[in-house]
């Protein structure tokens, strides 16, 4: 599938995603005088409806075969006006990482080596290494290994994405994700085997940070070196007991910045990090959650807080690194409003031992109250309104498939 048209002038190629980062990436380049190229195995998604979107390209769906997706991408890559392609999944950074050499001789690629991606993907090497780094963590182990279900708990996949690169019972062309995340009962030793079952990946178990308070620093790095780094709070996630953000407000937090620079720096990190922090309320830490070689789901709200990391990427793959300005605005606040749906639909289909679930109207004043403070949103735009109209349509189709689900954050 190729529809639209090629352009004489620089071009980007953009793989699509069902959150608003691709969308946001589009929105930042293409007014640069940037042709935007999106790379696609869906035949609708939300990028397509931007007036931003110059062209889209088919490709192989890499869940199902990596090895034609990354030929897809070798293809698009070869192109004389593609500058760069920018990762916006788990899949397209493991995909410029492990196949950079191939992809190098055509594009600029700010990405991370696949000695660095592999600590991150795999949460137990992160654990480690950040604990060598010297910061906080929470006590992450195999779950056959731990001894004290005394405490708060909670499952996850150990790995972001798991590849051939990471267990070589996986074919080349295969991969595996799975975004479950379970909070035990206290003092409850689950059955082994059924968590198994129901985490399609090898799980890991890790400690419950208290407090609820979530938040996100981004990054660029080049060869170990910060080119830019940004902080929100993340205030409602899209369901209430933690998840990707619905409403973010940028801050500047000395303490925070410090300890993703420090991890990040220990890494030796090359190209973009999105580094999840909680902070615990009994000791003040900012806790490593996680760490996303990619662009962020939250990403339009980053752009809109001043801080324009697909331009700052754009530059860095074009040799502009020193055009970079890091700067950016503080207690911005904006809303991704499908998320804020989602989030207080989660107040009646989740529930979790460790988080109180809000009061109903307590959580409808809070959404109402922000949103008329910071009239901001990641899709709704009277300039681009396509994506938004899009996002509606399918939240629509997807709301029949939202689980009713016991004891999942």
């Amino acid at each position: 599938m190729v529809e639209g048209s090629t352009s004489d002038g620089p071009a980007v190629a953009v793989p699509v995603t069902d959150v608003p980062s691709t969308v946001a990436t589009l929105r930042s380049l293409a007014p640069h005088g940037i042709h935007t190229v999106v790379v696609s195995e869906m035949a609708t998604a939300q990028a397509f409806a931007s007036k931003y979107c110059d062209e889209v390209v088919g490709t192989a769906d890499p869940h199902a075969d990596l090895l034609a997706y990354r030929d897809d991408l070798l293809d698009v890559a070869a192109r004389d006006d593609v500058r760069t392609i920018v990762p916006v999944r788990e899949v397209d950074a493991y995909v410029l990482s492990r196949y950079r050499s191939s992809f190098e001789p055509h594009v600029s690629l700010p990405v991370p080596d696949m000695s660095a991606l592999e600590r991150v993907h795999d949460r137990l090497l992160l654990a480690e290494a950040a604990e060598s780094a010297g910061v906080p963590v929470p006590d992450t182990r195999r779950p056959a290994d731990v001894e004290d279900w005394s405490r708060d708990l909670l499952a996850k996949s150990r790995y972001n994405l798991l590849t051939a690169s990471y267990d070589d019972s996986l074919g080349p062309g295969e991969s595996a994700t799975s975004d479950l995340i379970e909070h035990f009962e206290t003092g409850v030793r689950p059955d082994l085997d059924s968590l198994y079952e129901r985490h399609r990946v090898e799980p890991i178990v890790q400690e419950f940070v208290p407090g609820g308070e979530e938040y996100m620093v981004a990054a660029l790095y080049d060869s170990g070196d910060p080119l830019a780094v940004f902080q929100h709070r993340q205030v409602r996630g899209t369901r209430y007991t933690g998840s990707g953000g619905a409403y973010r407000e940028s801050v500047s937090i000395p303490e925070l910045e410090a300890v993703a620079t420090d991890l990040l720096d220990h890494l030796e990190w090359n190209g973009l990090a999105c580094l999840e922090y909680l902070r615990d309320e009994d000791t003040g830490e900012f806790v490593l959650a996680e760490i996303n070689p990619r662009m962020w789901q939250s990403l339009a709200s980053t752009v809109a807080m001043g801080a324009d990391f697909p331009r700052y990427y754009w530059q860095q793959a074009t040799g502009r690194a020193d055009e970079i300005d890091p700067s950016y605005d503080l207690g911005v606040g904006c809303h991704w409003l499908k998320g804020e749906f989602l989030h207080a639909l989660s107040l009646f289909r989740f529930d979790s031992p460790h988080v109180e679930r809000p009061g109903y109207a307590e959580t409808l004043r809070d959404i109402a109250v922000s949103t008329y403070r910071h009239p901001r949103f990641d899709y709704l735009s009277l300039d681009d309104p396509g994506p938004f109209l899009q996002d509606c349509s399918t939240l629509l189709a997807e709301l029949p498939a939202v689980p009713r689900l016991q004891v999942k954050g």
